[in-house]
């Protein structure tokens, strides 16, 4: 069967575009689990250490990446996105995989993460586009589950391959290359969005078609957009600054804290993982539909804020390190980054929602990559009791932002939700506009 039939509209093009995440996730982490190693191979500092981590998909090349895709996905349909950026991830996989200096493993880092800044905010709006009113939350929460077991993955290989060092860290960079390639072919026969489909051919409720006011410029003229962007950003971009150092920099916190095997690192890691698998599943999918979004984000946030002063203030010691895994894993699955994907979905208009995600990706990502620049040095410098500190306040934003705006779109269509925010549809009232 063509893969682009009607099988393709419900689960089958969520799962097959959410695999972006899966992707994204697991580039940090081989990023993460490899950089002690390429360290030791090639022999740069901390400094170099961070300058790889922070033009990574981590920080500054996703940053990229979104700012290019985001606009692009809005002019030539989410489909353009996902059916070349993995084209560009592969590239750049294979000259991590195979980098013998540290300008191969630099290009490398860049291309995966313009590619995976790029194809994320264009799976979150397709996701977002093609799910049912009632059960988006439960489809947009795929992505986040996909996001989870990238690291569930990409920890429990670098464990298993530790012994192999950096040679194992290669073939976790060559599983992603081999992932990616069967993502890609699968996405060929998947269909485009039909929102933005009707939306570029101009059929939408007052058939007004228009061909202005695309992209930034459109975006931020609007006051209703500029103040979903400050809200997202207020709680993505906090709690990813956390997540960002979290995801590639927490081996050498639990080195700092006294975890100084590799394969207990890892282990770590997939128990953080484990639970974020766990609490995204039977947490975000199973209750974002059906119970106030406002508290179960406050509830994932308080854990998260919760496991990192377990971290802080806890006695040193497996015990501590156990429970700061446990809940920090579950607050992932249930908190900021599952709700700022259905948010970031749902508060702009179709013609501008993938742009939008991409100003909101980028801007988060370059937070991210400033910080990932000295995180090596400050971690060295001031230790996990006070980096763990500036965290917690991060994350304390991230819960007061989310707990006192958090929108009431729960069981809307996206259509029902435009017309509410913006007054008239958007197309209709630029398209009157400009005649």
């Amino acid at each position: 069967m063509k893969l682009g039939s009607t099988s393709t509209t419900g689960w089958r093009a969520t799962i097959a575009v959410a695999m972006s995440n899966y992707i994204e996730a697991g580039s940090i982490i081989a990023i993460a689990t490899s950089l002690g190693f390429w360290q030791a191979e090639l022999g740069f500092g901390d400094l170099t250490a961070g300058l790889l981590a922070a033009f990574s998909a981590n920080a500054f090349g996703a940053a990229i990446g979104a700012m290019l895709g985001g606009p692009l996905s809005d002019k030539l349909g989410r489909k353009f996105i996902y059916t070349y950026d993995l084209v560009v991830f592969m590239i750049g996989i294979l000259l991590a995989a195979f980098a013998v200096n540290v300008p191969m493993l630099f290009l490398g880092f860049i291309l995966t993460g313009i590619a995976v800044g790029a194809g994320v905010p264009a799976s979150w709006t397709y996701i977002a586009e093609q799910a049912p009113s009632k059960d988006r939350a439960k489809h947009v929460g795929t992505a986040q589950l996909a996001w989870s077991f990238g690291p569930l993955v990409g920890f429990a290989l670098a464990a298993l391959l530790a012994p192999l060092e950096l040679f194992g860290s290669r073939m976790i960079f060559i599983h992603l290359f081999i992932v990616a390639a069967i993502v890609w072919w699968v996405r060929q026969g998947l269909p485009e969005s039909q929102l933005w489909k009707d939306q570029k051919a101009g059929r939408d409720r007052d058939a007004v078609p228009s061909a202005t006011g695309r992209g930034f410029g459109a975006l931020l003229s609007k006051r209703v957009n500029v103040k979903a962007l400050l809200f997202l950003f207020g709680i993505y971009g906090f709690w990813g600054v956390v997540a960002g150092q979290a995801g590639i920099f927490m081996p050498r916190v639990y080195a700092a804290a006294g975890v100084e095997s590799v394969v207990e690192q890892s282990l770590l890691q997939v128990l953080v993982w484990g639970c974020t698998v766990i609490a995204t599943y039977f947490g975000f999918m199973q209750l974002a539909d059906r119970m106030s979004r406002r508290l179960l984000y406050v509830i994932g946030a308080a854990l998260g804020i919760l496991g990192w002063i377990v971290l802080v203030f806890g006695e040193p010691g497996t015990a501590t390190l156990v429970t700061f895994a446990v809940t920090w894993g579950l607050s992932c699955g249930i908190g900021a980054q599952a709700f700022y994907g259905l948010w970031a979905s749902e508060l702009f208009a179709t013609r501008y929602r993938a742009s939008a995600q991409g100003l909101l990706f980028f801007a988060a990502r370059l937070a991210i990559g400033f910080l990932s620049y000295f995180f090596p040095v400050l971690l060295t410098s001031v230790g996990v009791p006070n980096v763990g500190l500036i965290m917690v306040g991060f994350l304390t934003v991230a819960l007061l932002v989310g707990a006192i705006w958090a929108p009431r779109t729960q069981g809307k269509s996206l259509q029902e939700i435009e017309d509410e925010r913006y007054g008239t549809p958007v197309a209709a009232s630029e398209g009157t506009a400009a005649r």
